[in-house]
């Protein structure tokens, strides 16, 4: 068994994490991630200013557990690298310097497209739109698999510094390294591939964000999960004893939904099939994962490109009272008499009371900048009644665009470098080979055909009927009966919802249609919606298509990132069959002392 723990889901979170997983129990990989689609555009704006286009913060955490982490043979991976994987390499080897500490240090590359031929990145399509890019990209980097990285670690390597990989591959790595997979290991790679996916996230698979919150004891100190990586790919998802949180069968199934689109789960190393993943309560805060079957890798990889895409600049009011549309009119009439709207680029109005939110996009910072807000405020004394603001008048920021491509997976070569010197793979690339088509994941790659992956089969039953068909019903809020987690990826939006039992899967299947989805959400009636089916989690996963524009950095919506749209679903109210809906508030977990 490998135990891997994660200690980072994202740039910014606790920097506690690393000394709590060291220090809280027996593990033997330390994990992080640091990378996102925003990630990559804050970290080329840094290096733009002259800062480092690493993450700073895994040096932080660094300094904490190094020491330790030595003396205890604990093995470091993270992706913290980001633009500049070999400048922190160097700056992990001065750090331990500092300490007095020997360390082996591996960084990849390979990712970094920006400096190849331009052949290769040259035709710019976008995976998920066809359109070309004409714009020069600020960043282009490919997600690279875990071969890479069991070839650091099996050099020596103490500590191993990536830039974009996938996620999951922080821990299909150490897998490889330590079992000895091979290209072919498909189950087994995709397992790992899986294990990673649920604790890349940190704490959203121990009860963090996690809908039927109040299950979850002492959330306020969520523990970091673990995964206990085992030789067949299979897994166990815990966390250190003594820790807050949940892991659930439920906690898992929330991530395992989480920023994905079809069930065939792309990426370098294998294709995983999350449609066959089985999951299992085996004790206290212990979930089995296992069953997980694997396809060949695509033959291209994704890539994610970002450029500057202009300036942007948002001014919001409040509406009180009575009239609120008719105010939101008055309020507009009064701005663009000021600053015509077509002046702009883009103009996106958003009117979700209290909330009037005006966007402007424009190539001209001056444009968009002071020339628009102080406009706003201009209007304070002749607009509607009630008015105030939340936004003082200020300057444009320039904001990126995310663009994802497919390159050729034989065309991009990772390299390997221990202490600066590069070493010879030990293991060959992934023979890439044709799976059945498949839409785009998070992590691998886009479609190579029209024909429905597995999963997608609405319309299709299975299994017992419906629980509504001539039986009493209750209007109730969704929640009562549904689990729900959304998130971003690029401009599309996915939102995974999920029943409790078996039982009641069949409803969720005939009830939430693209269609009745859109009749509870109105404001996805103008965007196309794929609907694919995890009867195996009793879930139901749908992806927005251009919900969030081009991408969280560039999109106008309150929540870009899709966040939140799991909620409002779970708010919204229904007729229920009875049959569905709990008789009582679900019970505290065993293991906890009752309220």
């Amino acid at each position: 068994m490998l135990r891997i723990a994660n200690c980072s889901g994202f740039y910014g979170d606790r920097l506690s994490a690393a000394r709590e997983m060291v220090e809280g129990g027996p593990i033997d990989v330390l994990t992080g991630d640091w990378l996102a689609e925003l990630t990559m555009l804050i970290l080329a704006g840094n290096r733009l200013k002259g800062r480092p286009g690493y993450a700073p913060t895994f040096l932080k955490q660094l300094e904490e557990v190094l020491g330790t982490c030595l003396e205890r043979g604990i093995k470091i991976v993270s992706n913290a690298g980001g633009l500049d994987p070999e400048g922190c390499a160097l700056a992990v080897r001065d750090l331990a310097a500092r300490l007095g500490l020997t360390v082996k240090v591996a960084h990849i590359t390979g990712d970094d497209l920006t400096g190849r031929d331009a052949s290769l990145i040259g035709d710019l399509v976008n995976a998920d739109t066809g359109e070309r890019l004409d714009a020069t990209p600020l960043t282009a980097n490919a997600y690279l698999g875990g071969f890479p990285i069991a070839t650091a670690l099996s050099a020596g390597a103490d500590v191993v510094v990536t830039g974009r990989v996938t996620d999951a591959a922080l821990v299909t790595g150490p897998g490889i390294w330590r079992y000895g997979w091979r290209p072919g290991d498909l189950d087994a790679l995709a397992g790992s591939v899986v294990a990673g996916h649920v604790i890349e996230c940190g704490c959203q698979a121990t009860g963090g964000n996690y809908a039927f919150f109040e299950e979850v004891p002492d959330l306020a100190h969520c523990g970091f999960p673990i995964a206990e990586l085992h030789a067949d790919g299979s897994s166990v998802i815990t966390k250190h004893p003594g820790t807050g949180g949940l892991v659930s069968v439920g906690t898992v199934t929330a991530q395992l939904l989480y920023e994905i689109a079809s069930p065939r789960y792309p990426g370098p190393d294998v294709v995983a099939r999350f449609d066959t993943i089985t999951l299992a309560q085996e004790g206290p805060d212990r979930v089995r994962v296992c069953g997980v079957r694997g396809e060949p890798p695509p033959g291209t990889l994704k890539a994610a490109v970002t450029f500057l895409g202009g300036y942007r600049n948002t001014m919001t009011l409040v509406l009180t009272g009575l009239d609120i549309e008719a105010k939101a009119r008055a309020a507009q009439e009064a701005i663009w008499a000021r600053v015509p709207r077509e002046s702009f680029d883009e103009v996106h109005v958003t009117l979700d009371p209290p909330l009037l939110r005006i966007t402007v996009m424009d190539a001209d910072r001056a444009k968009a900048g002071r020339a628009f807000s102080s406009a706003v405020v201009e209007t304070g004394l002749a607009s509607y009644p009630g008015f105030y603001g939340l936004t003082p008048p200020g300057d444009a920021s320039p904001y990126g665009i995310y663009w994802p491509v497919l390159v050729p997976a034989l065309d991009v070569r990772p390299r390997v470098f221990l202490d600066g010197e590069e070493i010879s793979p030990a293991d060959p690339p992934p023979t890439p080979e044709t799976p059945p088509p498949s839409p785009a994941g998070p992590e691998g790659l886009g479609p190579t055909a029209s024909s429905p992956a597995p999963g997608r089969r609405e319309g299709v039953r299975r299994g017992p009927a419906p629980l509504d068909g001539g039986r009493p019903t209750v209007r109730a809020p969704l929640g009562r009966v549904l689990g729900a987690r959304s998130g971003d990826k690029g401009g599309n939006a996915n939102l995974g919802v999920w029943v409790r039992t078996a039982e009641h899967y069949p409803w969720l299947e005939s009830f939430l249609t693209v269609e009745r989805l859109k009749d509870l959400l109105p404001s996805l009636r103008p965007h196309r919606i794929d609907r694919y089916e995890l009867p195996n989690l009793n879930a139901l996963n749908f992806v927005v298509h251009g919900l969030l524009g081009r991408g969280v950095a560039a999109s106008p919506r309150l929540d870009p990132q899709a966040k939140a749209l799991g909620e409002e679903l779970r708010a919204q109210a229904a007729e229920i069959p009875e049959a569905v809906l709990p008789r009582e508030p679900p019970a505290a977990p065993a293991h906890l002392p009752a309220s």
